[in-house]
């Protein structure tokens, strides 16, 4: 094996439009630690968190390379690593502290990686870890088994989002939610639909349409979108609910979600990775959720398929996240 790689990365944070915003590159094959497995990459998808990072993280002018999902092969592991054997096919979203995966291979820790779905394919496997589990994650934060009896309404805000998409198919597979899904226009309101939502409503007009569906209100929610839903929160989710937030707007006031005593809960899936590193709850999140899809209880959300993995491919493929049209999740896969 050569001792470089094929990648691609950014020297300096550009509109997408730019040619320079993401460029090819060839860097060395990564060392890996004794946790780590190294990872021949064979799709990887794009989030939002992709974007933000090339916009909001300037390297001045050393190579970054970026990319939070993953599915591809195992080629080598570190001297510690008890879970995965070389051949073996994974899945996992990594972490922001080291490098991304779109490159050739990428080291990763053992403890946030999971055994890729049998059922599918690298790409429609790529297309997973990251939303599933922000998605399982936002689930843990809800009190669900206080009120496992009484059951509960969920509103997922951006239905037919990563994230959204994912949410809903495990609260119809983990819990007896009513899921309320907001969507604004018919193609994203079918996926949400197909998906398992109960109800659809249109976050245009999300007060009346929730009431329309959930005259009592709501108990839960997801927010991946949070600056300008406040109030309207305060006014449809019930006393005592939760809100999980999953964007980071400056200067949010929550203030009105206090005389209903609304909790408000933060939820990023890099805090394990960065902070507690060998906990191995992302690993067994990973496997559970494989074990579903492959019972056919939760489905890719792959919706594009790109490729090959390259600097223009991938512009192509943030360029089109950043339109914030997108239903289900883009996918570049194949070198």
């Amino acid at each position: 094996m050569s001792d470089a790689m094929r990648a691609v990365g950014y020297r300096k944070s550009l509109p997408i439009s730019d040619p320079e915003s993401l460029v090819d590159v060839e860097v060395p094959i990564p060392a890996i630690g004794p946790h780590d497995l190294l990872v021949q990459v064979e799709a990887v998808s794009i989030n939002p968190a992709d974007t933000k990072v090339r916009l909001g993280n300037n390297p001045g002018g050393k190579i970054k390379i970026i990319g939070y999902d993953a599915a591809g092969v195992v080629t080598a592991v570190g001297e510690k690593v008890t879970r995965f054997t070389v051949g073996d096919e994974v899945w996992y979203a990594g972490s922001v502290r080291r490098q991304g995966t779109n490159a050739q291979f990428h080291a990763v820790d053992e403890h946030v990686v999971g055994h890729k779905p049998a059922s599918l394919s690298f790409a429609e496997a790529a297309a997973l870890p990251l939303a599933t589990i922000t998605a399982w994650e936002t689930l843990e934060k809800y009190p669900l088994e206080s009120r496992k009896r009484a059951g509960g309404t969920l509103l997922v805000l951006g239905g037919a989002g990563g994230v959204g998409s994912s949410l809903i198919q495990l609260a119809r597979a983990l819990t007896d939610l009513t899921v309320v899904a907001t969507a604004s226009r018919p193609e994203s309101a079918k996926w949400a639909t197909d998906l398992g939502a109960h109800h659809i409503a249109n976050h245009h007009n999300l007060v009346e349409s929730v009431f329309e569906v959930a005259p009592e209100g709501v108990d839960y929610v997801l927010s991946p979108f949070s600056e300008h839903v406040i109030n309207d929160l305060a006014t449809i989710v019930r006393p005592g609910g939760h809100v999980v937030a999953i964007d980071e707007p400056e200067g949010l006031e929550l203030l009105p979600l206090k005389d209903k005593s609304i909790s408000w809960h933060w939820e990023w899936m890099f805090t394990r990775p960065v902070f507690a590193p060998t906990d191995p709850a992302q690993h067994e999140l990973l496997e559970q959720a494989a074990r579903l899809v492959d019972e056919g209880r939760l489905r890719t959300t792959l919706t594009t398929q790109l490729g090959p993995i390259n600097a223009a491919t991938l512009r192509d493929a943030h360029a089109r996240v950043e339109g914030f049209t997108t239903i289900g999740k883009i996918v570049v896969a194949g070198w």
